[in-house]
């Protein structure tokens, strides 16, 4: 138990850190606290897939923007996993919408 709750931290802390070396290159001056909840959220999104022990979740790519607009993107191996990334997504505070383009590869 302490091992996966350490696990998501570690992951957690790994998906913020190339989140926040971007945010002065890729966001225009005056919109700092936007971006903030934007990478809030999708670091939590990141984190609930990690967390889900489904290895194809892992590697979903997650967009969020300022409105609590969810867009998910890549491959997962079924229907059910793609699914559970929709709920993952839906199921985290600040998230209005999710677009859900995962492909699945039945692999």
């Amino acid at each position: 138990m302490k091992l996966s709750k350490l696990a998501a931290l570690a992951v957690i802390g790994a998906l913020a850190a190339p989140l926040a070396s971007q945010a002065q290159d890729t966001k225009p001056a005056g919109t700092a606290k936007v971006w903030v909840k934007d990478s809030v959220v999708t670091t939590k999104i990141k984190a609930q897939l990690a967390a889900s022990k489904v290895s194809s979740l892992a590697k979903v790519h997650v967009d969020t923007d300022a409105d609590g607009w969810v867009q998910l993107t890549g491959k997962v191996a079924t229907q059910a996993e793609k699914d559970r990334a929709e709920s993952i997504a839906k199921a985290v505070d600040g998230v209005k919408s999710v677009d859900n383009q995962l492909t699945v590869t039945g692999k």
